[in-house]
């Protein structure tokens, strides 16, 4: 019998999968916030796209369902697998209002940017929490029920969605995951689900808030000097932070993490390299002058960010290991500035 699943949050990166999935076949209800997007879907679908033409088609197969209408899921079968898919400020309070919804041997599903497992799991019970990180995929939810991928597929060379048990087990629930995640790109089981969190929370890092202060597309701000070198000072922080407490790093893409941390504290050589890097990754996406990360576009749009979840989790974290982490600690200060409107967002906004 096929898995009722359900999407908590069809946003960029929960729509996209969301639809992928249920255009593949899969029982999938879309639930959101945005009444908007829900409303679209309902009436003409969601609309997904991407870099090359068969990326583009329009998913009819999906139940969309707004949150406030939560309680129309009474008497129906309940969900056997619940992805969480909303801002990290949010995972709380959602994954409690969908609880009740998932099936006692189901489980739970952290797709997002942040480090949310340990929240999500001390609400739907013990052990019933998995976590997917999505590498290098570049969503973006342009107008209501409709998305596109801004980065071309990974396939052979890059795996796109890496599902891990939070202890690391091999368990046939990530299988599944896996198979479901293999429909839309490449897809694997990591032993390392907390090293692969850290790994994306510093790229993330590195680029999210970086974008939302200054204005600038994420290339635009890696060929930018002074934004490309405070980046580095603050990957290189994130890396001595969960070096310190004993995670192990993956290669943040085409940077490796020790070289990174060596580049931020002031050795040349590493320092060349890592900005020949990503110097040369600005050239390597055809849309790459228009594609701006989510927190970019959050402030574009006048909403709240997740600085406080990302860098800001670097932070406190960073104070638990006796790290210090004043380029995360600026980046977060006017981050939340902007956010606010005491700052407008500009190129120099870490010049002084």
């Amino acid at each position: 019998m096929a898995k009722r699943i359900v999407m908590v949050g069809t946003g960029a990166l929960g729509g996209y999968v969301g639809g992928y999935l249920a255009h593949n076949g899969q029982n999938v209800t879309l639930i959101d916030m945005w009444p908007d997007n829900i409303e679209t879907i309902r009436a003409r679908g969601l609309e997904l796209d991407g870099v090359t033409p068969e990326e583009k088609f329009t998913v009819t197969r999906a139940k969309p369902v707004h949150f406030k209408d939560l309680s129309s899921l009474a008497g129906q079968p309940p969900f056997d697998i619940a992805f969480i898919s909303v801002k990290s400020y949010d995972t709380e309070r959602i994954t409690r209002a969908i609880h009740p919804y998932l099936a006692r041997g189901g489980y739970a599903v952290s797709l997002q940017n942040c480090i949310n497992e340990e929240t999500i799991d001390a609400i739907v019970g013990p052990s019933r929490t998995l976590g997917v990180i999505a590498s290098i995929i570049s969503v973006e939810l342009y107008e209501a029920g409709r998305i596109r991928r801004m980065a071309a597929k990974g396939g052979a060379k890059h795996t796109v969605f890496r599902v891990g048990e939070m202890d690391g087990r091999p368990s046939e629930r990530a299988q599944e995951l896996v198979s479901f995640f293999s429909l839309i790109d490449s897809s694997k089981v990591t032993a390392n689900l907390g090293g692969e969190r850290w790994t994306k929370l510093i790229q993330n890092g590195m680029r999210n808030g970086v974008s939302a202060a200054s204005g600038l597309t994420g290339s635009g701000c890696d060929r930018d000097d002074v934004l490309r070198r405070f980046a580095i000072q603050l990957g290189g922080e994130g890396v001595r932070v969960a070096q310190a407490l004993g995670y192990k790093l993956e290669k943040l893409g085409e940077l490796a993490p020790d070289r990174l941390a060596q580049a931020s504290a002031g050795d040349a050589g590493a320092l060349a390299e890592i900005e020949a890097i990503m110097v040369a990754r600005t050239a390597s996406n055809p849309r790459a002058g228009i594609q701006r990360p989510s927190m970019a576009q959050d402030i574009a749009k006048g909403r709240r960010t997740e600085i406080e979840f990302m860098n800001g989790y670097i932070v406190a974290k960073g104070k638990q290991a006796g790290i210090p982490t004043p380029a995360n600690e600026k980046l977060v200060d006017v981050v939340l500035r902007v956010e606010r409107g005491a700052l407008k967002p500009s190129p120099g906004i870490f010049s002084s």
